[in-house]
């Protein structure tokens, strides 16, 4: 099981000098890979083609941009553009986001969510893959090609929790990001779901990108307390809400991974056998110097 880490956004006009900073230094920590969430903040991508097009040996991915809010040929453009700025260290993660944020805030219509990922994925996928797309849907429609010279296609990664989007996941993209998502749903629901609809298709086995917070500590109470309060919000998202009932726990404290490090390593291990192929580390206590020390050293092994 590969090792990353998620890179929080910096405030201030020094934002993108920052995240340039923490990519770097993910990479001299020996992490395979660093991702960026598109939130509300500045854009993951351009964020991503900036901050690390000085950094070498890693790669990085965004986990995830919402689709809705941009056409699928101008997210392959931008996705292509990052691409060539990394040197083929990029991996487009993408998402439905939630209705909330779609529907309330942007005001696009969240009522079919499933044809449009299916649609959405009809444009992205072949182009790129540098081919040209030609598709007309019920909710999506693109004719067109693309000039971005890369050389070879972009991973593509499809931020998937329900069965119906798994499957989709696992025909049309090189697997899944998961969040807030805990080790029994990746063993018993996650991975067997994705894994027969790739194999199904004829694809390669399916990465599972597995999300999680993490903080290395002796004071396990005030670390999930913690926890708990700074992601909160995803314990009333319904697509979270069905993967934390799932799994059985209360909400976002009980997936945080705390503990000493002999603890931390056995929910790592936990996840490795449960099919992750690639776990990152959602640090969330400023300034934790002790997480990353037993991250680096998990990543070296």
């Amino acid at each position: 099981m590969r090792i990353g880490v998620l890179l929080n956004e910096r405030g201030g006009a020094e934002a993108l000098g920052k995240l340039a900073d923490d990519a770097r230094r993910a990479a001299d920590d020996g992490f395979s890979s660093a991702w960026m969430s598109q939130i509300f903040g500045v854009d993951a991508l351009t964020a991503l083609a900036v901050a690390g097009g000085g950094v070498p040996g890693i790669e990085l991915g965004t986990a995830v941009v919402p689709t809705y809010p941009r056409h699928p040929a101008v997210l392959a453009q931008q996705a292509r553009t990052v691409a060539l700025a990394l040197r083929g260290r990029f991996t487009l993660g993408i998402g439905l986001s939630h209705k909330i944020v779609i529907e309330d805030m942007y005001g696009y219509d969240f009522g079919r969510p499933l044809r449009h990922m299916d649609e959405y994925l009809s444009v992205l996928a072949p182009l790129l893959a540098g081919e040209n797309s030609s598709f007309t849907g019920e909710t999506v429609r693109g004719h067109i090609g693309l000039t971005v010279p890369n050389e070879g296609r972009v991973p593509l990664l499809l931020a998937a929790l329900g069965p119906k989007m798994l499957k989709l996941a696992g025909e049309r993209a090189d697997g899944t990001v998961l969040w807030m998502t805990g080790p029994a749903t990746v063993r018993e629901h996650i991975v067997p779901t994705i894994a027969a609809a790739a194999e199904a298709a004829g694809r390669d086995a399916p990465r599972v990108v597995c999300v999680l917070p993490v903080c290395v500590t002796g004071d396990v109470d005030a670390a999930r307390e913690q926890a708990g309060e700074t992601f909160a919000v995803y314990g009333a998202l319904p697509s979270y809400r069905a993967m934390m009932d799932r799994e059985g726990v209360e909400g976002p404290k009980d997936l945080a991974i705390v503990g000493d490090e002999d603890a931390v390593a056995a929910r790592l291990e936990e996840l490795s056998k449960a099919g992750v192929t690639d776990f990152v580390a959602a640090e969330y206590v400023p300034g934790d110097r002790r997480t990353r020390d037993f991250l680096k050293s998990a990543a070296g092994r």
